[in-house]
């Protein structure tokens, strides 16, 4: 379990760091709060930031509840994947939105594999 609480401490760090990158990015192109846009640079961190925050809310929940049916290391291979496409999605938004999807795609599907493990065990549980 411990290599568990070591991938999502550091997604929540990795979260945190991407807050703090939208706060520089605010202060290097003057957008004052509560503006969310105005600067297509800010744009693209606010928007990798707010992203990557959608994805966490669908995967915290399924992460957990895939570890409490026993898939630890189904878990944090999943969080890892999860951790570097989060990584790829933020840099690669920044720089290029269209180069965006491995990161996408790398953090999605580590969700989707941990819904859909839950999901088919919960299942197989009942019946």
């Amino acid at each position: 379990m411990e290599p568990l609480i070591v991938v999502l401490m550091l997604i929540l760090l990795q979260t945190l760091y991407f807050g703090i990158e939208v706060g520089r990015a605010r202060q290097r192109f003057g957008i004052e709060a509560p503006a969310v846009s105005g600067n297509d640079e800010f744009d693209r961190y606010f928007r990798a930031h707010q992203n990557s925050l959608e994805q966490l809310i669908a995967f915290l929940p399924a992460v957990l509840v895939a570890a409490y049916l026993g898939y630890s290391i189904t878990c944090v291979v999943c969080g890892v994947f999860y951790l570097v496409g989060r990584a790829i999605y933020f840099r690669s938004y920044v720089k290029e939105p269209k180069k965006r999807t491995l990161g996408f795609v790398l953090s999605f599907f580590s969700t989707v594999i941990l819904i859909m493990t839950s999901l088919v065990s919960s299942l197989l549980i009942l019946f």
